[in-house]
C-alpha cells in the first residue's frame, strides 16, 4: 500500500471537519497503507483529553478515533510550537504513539508521501 499523510489543523471550533480528518486517517489505516497523521495549529488540541468528547456530525468521537488509531499504531506528529503556543507540553503526547516535530519534518513528509490531505 502506499504511504499517506493526513495533515489535521483544524480544531475544536469545526468539529466536522477535525473529525473527519481523523476518521479519513483512520480508513486509510484499516485498509493498510502508511499513515502519519501531523497536527498543527489548532489541530493540536484534538490530543488534549478536554477534547476527547469532541463528536462530529455523522464523523466520529475524537476519543474514539484515537484508541482506533493507537490500535492501529498510527503515527502522530505534533507541531511543537503550535503546542507550546496553546500552553501544551510532553503530557499531551502520553499514551499516544506520538511525538512534537518542527514545520521542516511536515514538509520533508509531505514530499515523500504518495497522498497528502489536509483538513
Amino acid at each position: 500500500m502506499s504511504s499517506m499523510l493526513v495533515h489535521i489543523h483544524t480544531g475544536p471550533a469545526d468539529a466536522n471537519k477535525a473529525t473527519l480528518g481523523l476518521l479519513v486517517a483512520l480508513t486509510a489505516a484499516t485498509e493498510g497503507h502508511d499513515v502519519t497523521v501531523f497536527l498543527a495549529g489548532d489541530g493540536v488540541h484534538l490530543l488534549a483529553p478536554a477534547y476527547r468528547e469532541l463528536e462530529g456530525e455523522g464523523t466520529g468521537v475524537v476519543g474514539e478515533h484515537l484508541a482506533r488509531h493507537g490500535a492501529k499504531g498510527t503515527r502522530f506528529l505534533v507541531s511543537g510550537k503550535s503546542a507550546k503556543a496553546r500552553g501544551y507540553d510532553e503530557a499531551l503526547l502520553e499514551g499516544l504513539n506520538a511525538e512534537f516535530a518542527m514545520p521542516e519534518k511536515l514538509v520533508e513528509l509531505a514530499a515523500a508521501s504518495g497522498t497528502v490531505l489536509c483538513y
